[in-house]
């Protein structure tokens, strides 16, 4: 009987773990080879889940010993609540773990932390593309029909 998966917070050991799975995050948006994030991107991102002063935290999902996903939130202001949102910045799972409830496991565990925060709202993005995930956030949430638009510089 395998081990039961557990969603706990990220931890400096987990370094040597984390990388490939944030690396395969970015891979599955584009970003791998020449249009990898800087490594000290990724430095800077690992270094804020350790400094009490960054809004930014990383749960990771465990079984045998292995991590097999990750989330990665924040906490910010906002114009229309006094308690902070958080948003759901990324997730991942490895290719194994998918269809094992681990991506609605570390969703859970978000969902938690930010109850614990007070935050009354827990939202986050993906690409019209990502209909896999689209149909595990049909069940944990609801699409709020807004469209997302940006300007890089």
């Amino acid at each position: 009987m395998p081990s039961p998966i557990v969603i706990r917070p990220v931890v400096r050991q987990d370094f040597e773990q984390w990388l490939p799975l944030w690396d395969g995050y970015n891979a599955f948006y584009g970003r791998s080879g020449e249009t990898a994030l800087p490594g000290e991107i990724t430095q800077m991102t690992w270094s804020r889940f350790f400094d009490a002063y960054e809004p930014v935290h990383a749960l990771v999902a465990e079984g045998e010993g292995q991590l097999l996903g990750l989330v990665h939130y924040l906490f910010h202001r906002s114009t229309t609540a006094i308690a902070p949102n958080c948003y759901l910045q990324d997730l991942f799972t490895t290719q194994a773990s998918r269809g094992k409830g681990i991506g609605r496991a570390l969703i859970e565990g978000v969902y938690e932390c930010a109850q614990a925060a007070g935050s009354g709202r827990v939202y986050w993005l993906t690409h019209e593309t990502n209909h896999t995930a689209m149909k595990l956030y049909d069940k944990v949430a609801e699409h709020s029909g807004f469209v997302v638009y940006r300007k890089l510089f």
